[in-house]
């Protein structure tokens, strides 16, 4: 076992090995099972998953984790992250778990847990599910009189289809909009479709025939072409790409050109800014957003705040500072009236209003602003941290040294994969491309 289990985004690795085995499953769900079992109610945990293979493992293990602790399981099978978030809520349960690995194909799998608020728990919360783990003497199994149940939610896609609609303008529709969908053969593969069809649009399904191994397999918002050759073909209006777990998106206009979540972030506020909805006129996005973003907001009276990279970091900025718009360039959209975690239906939803209400083509609403050029590339890593080597730190330096007043240069190491992205952003693309081309071939030199 590991001592470090979470990152940015709770649990994740290759299914059937360490972390993401069904016995480090089953230990998580005993380790969870204690920071439920506080107070004398019928505790309980909502489950939900995404459409991979391995979740036909993890799923057991924890819930028999949780019942051993005395915690009921109340299982909702393939749903979004944000429903499991939602109904984690709306039933009053002690925690939420979704099982996912969100973008990453059908090898991987991941744990993401919710508090009963329906945010994801704290590292404090996740160092002491970490500690259980690692000191197995501290786990608190119950009496036989007192194990858990396991219960299956029947209506939860139901439940969540409603409250999706729910966030669409009253007394509107999608009537004469037609949508491509692509749900990535993921977790929103039956709502998401549901939802624009019973909200009037002409849907378009692509990505909704999942078999446990095509999850954001040549689809989905990892793999626009499908939604953007479809769009095309079809003649939609508008399309709509979601990832495994359908906390994120990407959207791409009539004519199949891609709008990425910073452009999505600046429609939203733009909008929600004339109808005075958007609170205390500030947008919250990570460091990856493009610097023409900042400058759309400010011109329209807006302020952005930056944090670093992950939405849970977009959470806990909006929570302190009491803002109801931000997300990231991926396309993870925290629409905080509605939602706790990022919710691609929903942010779609917002957009699809948008462009219904304005009467304009998709391609006249959804690019408020011309982002800079910016290059973004991935190194994998083997072992080791290359950015401490004496060799990259010099590349980086002359690096910075080059786009000082030009542009500027972002490297971190993925929190959920094994990967370092180095990304340059600036006016002149030929000097971005040299500078990322040098940057990744000093770090592939070394790892």
């Amino acid at each position: 076992m590991q001592n470090k289990l979470f990152g940015t985004d709770g649990i994740r690795g290759t299914a059937n090995v360490e972390p993401m085995t069904a016995a480090t499953a089953l230990k998580v769900g005993m380790a969870a099972g204690f920071l439920c079992t506080r107070g004398k109610h019928r505790h309980r945990v909502v489950i939900g998953k995404d459409t991979r293979l391995s979740g036909y493992m993890i799923e057991p293990a924890l819930t028999s984790g949780l019942v051993s602790a005395g915690v009921d399981s109340i299982l909702v099978g393939p749903m979004p992250t944000p429903a499991v978030a939602m109904l984690t809520r709306s039933l009053r349960a002690d925690l939420g778990v979704m099982i996912s690995a969100s973008h990453n194909s059908y090898e991987d799998n991941g744990i993401k847990i919710f508090g009963p608020d329906g945010y994801k728990i704290s590292d404090e919360m996740e160092s002491i599910i970490e500690e259980r783990i690692n000191n197995e003497m501290s786990f608190d199994l119950v009496s036989p009189r007192d194990l858990g149940r396991a219960l299956r939610l029947d209506d939860a896609q139901g439940r969540y289809i409603e409250f999706a609609k729910q966030t669409f303008p009253k007394g509107q529709t999608l009537e004469g909009l037609k949508v491509v969908i692509d749900c990535a053969n993921g977790a929103a593969y039956k709502v998401a479709p549901t939802v624009l069809q019973e909200l009037g649009a002409e849907v378009v399904p692509l990505g909704v025939t999942p078999d446990g191994i095509n999850i954001n397999k040549g689809c989905g918002s990892t793999y626009t072409e499908l939604m953007t050759d479809c769009i095309v073909a079809s003649g939609a209006d508008v399309g709509v790409a979601l990832d495994g777990d359908a906390d994120r998106l990407l959207i791409a206009d009539e004519n199949g050109e891609l709008v990425d979540g910073d452009l999505i972030i600046g429609v939203i506020a733009a909008s929600w800014k004339k109808e005075n909805r958007l609170t205390g006129k500030t947008v919250v996005a990570t460091v990856m957003s493009n610097s023409a973003l900042e400058d759309y907001l400010r011109d329209e009276g807006l302020t952005l705040q930056r944090v670093q990279v992950g939405d849970r970091y977009v959470v806990q900025r909006m929570r302190s500072g009491n803002c109801n718009l931000g997300g990231e360039q991926s396309g993870h959209i925290v629409l905080s009236d509605y939602s706790t975690t990022g919710d691609g239906l929903m942010a779609a939803l917002q957009v699809l209003h948008i462009i219904q209400a304005s009467g304009k083509p998709a391609s006249q609403v959804c690019r408020p602003f011309e982002p800079r050029p910016q290059l973004l590339e991935n190194v994998k890593l083997n072992i080791g941290d290359p950015l401490k080597v004496d060799a990259v730190k010099q590349v980086i330096a002359e690096s910075e040294r080059r786009l000082l007043g030009k542009g500027r240069l972002l490297i971190r190491k993925s929190g959920t994969e094994p990967l370092v992205r180095i990304m340059a952003e600036g006016e002149d693309r030929t000097l971005i491309a040299s500078v990322v081309n040098e940057i990744v071939s000093e770090i592939e030199r070394v790892v």
